[in-house]
């Protein structure tokens, strides 16, 4: 069976951390290489960002491909300026299939623009859709902090288009199905609940003191750690006010410990600096945190591992959330995690198990919950324990099989 599995504004090899690089990335290079794992060949097409990037790499394994297709400007652009390429982008993909006289069975567009380019491709191939939104704009524009991030209707059309159009849609959990029921009318026959996997042979739990080793924290240290974007939608600065009243109250006095923040760029020149790491920064010199609180900007897949294993605590503060892989990843190192109830994040966290969640945008109950989880090293370790065992049934070798009979039942009606 041969899949075309279309991420268009995003590349699932980026490094994570970046403005649009999440958990969509993890999902699809994980999934395409469970998928070569488990004999099904995938290519993944993404438009090209970097014209000294080869436009056909094979990083993934088992043959599947990541195909880089040219479209418009091989830059970074816009959210807002992608859709206009579009167009070029599935010609681009149709050159490709014609000179490696290929045909797929089943088409897996991530995200309403990918959406929007696979209902193109069907129309020339009559090829089945699997469609994967991980976010979408009504939810997003819900819990927006500031208004220049409330999405635009440009995109609610497209997301509701692809959801009228596509074969199936998969959703990470059964708040999603419920929103799509409410926000778009979608038929509940046409849906799908299949939740992320995580590669449990990368994500396991290093020994603290190696892990601390290898990214360089002395083994005596203790750290609490934030991993993803950098955007006002993610509540970092709530993170960070919970801090400033731990050291108020003499928490950190009693159980010393830092918080280090992976994803931005802390270091990019004022002008180029994105406006919400701004700021966070001066959030900490006036919260008088500066010495509390490190940013350490991107880093790649493999080094996560380290971090998570080297942490004590992970937190998860979002706003919105559409399932929460750095959750799920943590708790496969076994880190506990405190967490927002929102979204996915809701289900995926089992208050007082494996981690505590707390209400939205309310830093007084994660200063809480911090303070639970700091002071308490036989807590940690038995949340820890626990978190391991909940997240091996999350394993890709469990969630793969249950993506490849999607694309089963696709293909044979």
């Amino acid at each position: 069976m041969n899949i075309a599995i279309i991420s268009y504004h995003t590349c699932p090899l980026a490094t994570l951390g970046g403005k649009d690089t999440g958990g969509m990335n993890v999902y699809v290079r994980d999934l395409t290489r469970f998928l070569g794992k488990f004999g099904i060949h995938a290519d993944v097409f993404t438009r090209s960002q970097d014209e000294h990037v080869p436009h056909i790499l094979h990083d993934l394994g088992y043959s599947n491909r990541v195909v880089h297709i040219p479209a418009g400007p091989e830059v970074p652009l816009s959210k807002k300026e992608l859709p206009n390429y579009i167009p070029e982008f599935v010609k681009g993909i149709n050159q490709f299939v014609e000179q490696k006289n290929i045909h797929y069975d089943v088409i897996h567009s991530h995200y309403w623009m990918s959406g929007i380019a696979a209902l193109s491709l069907k129309e020339k191939w009559k090829t089945p859709i699997l469609h994967m939104f991980h976010t979408l704009s009504r939810l997003k524009s819900e819990n927006a902090q500031f208004p220049s991030r409330e999405e635009d209707k440009y995109r609610e059309q497209g997301e509701q288009r692809v959801m009228d159009s596509v074969d199936r849609i998969v959703v990470a959990t059964e708040d999603e199905v419920v929103k799509m029921g409410k926000y778009y009318k979608v038929d509940r026959h046409k849906l799908v609940v299949i939740p992320p996997g995580v590669d449990t042979c990368h994500f396991y739990p290093i020994p603290s003191d190696e892990a601390k080793a290898v990214i360089g924290v002395p083994k005596e240290e203790s750290m609490i750690l934030y991993v993803g974007r950098i955007e006002p939608l993610k509540g970092v600065d709530k993170l960070i006010q919970a801090i400033a009243e731990l050291r108020k109250g003499d928490v950190l006095s009693k159980c010393p410990h830092y918080l280090i923040i992976i994803g931005g760029e802390p270091d990019a020149p004022s002008p180029e600096m994105n406006q919400e790491m701004q700021r966070l920064q001066q959030l900490c010199k006036d919260l008088d945190v500066g010495n509390l609180v490190l940013f350490l900007g991107k880093r790649s897949q493999d080094t996560l591992p380290y971090y998570y294993s080297a942490a004590e605590i992970a937190v998860v503060p979002s706003h919105y959330e559409s399932f929460g892989m750095v959750a799920l990843e943590a708790m496969a190192c076994g880190t506990p995690v405190i967490a927002t109830q929102v979204g996915g994040l809701s289900y995926l966290i089992k208050d007082n198990v494996t981690g505590y969640t707390i209400p939205d945008d309310n830093p007084m109950a994660l200063e809480q919950s911090l303070t639970q989880l700091i002071c308490k090293a036989d807590l940690r370790k038995q949340m820890s324990l626990n978190s391991i065992a909940y997240a091996q049934s999350y394993s890709w070798d469990k969630i793969t099989p249950r993506i490849i009979k999607e694309y089963d039942y696709l293909y044979k009606n």
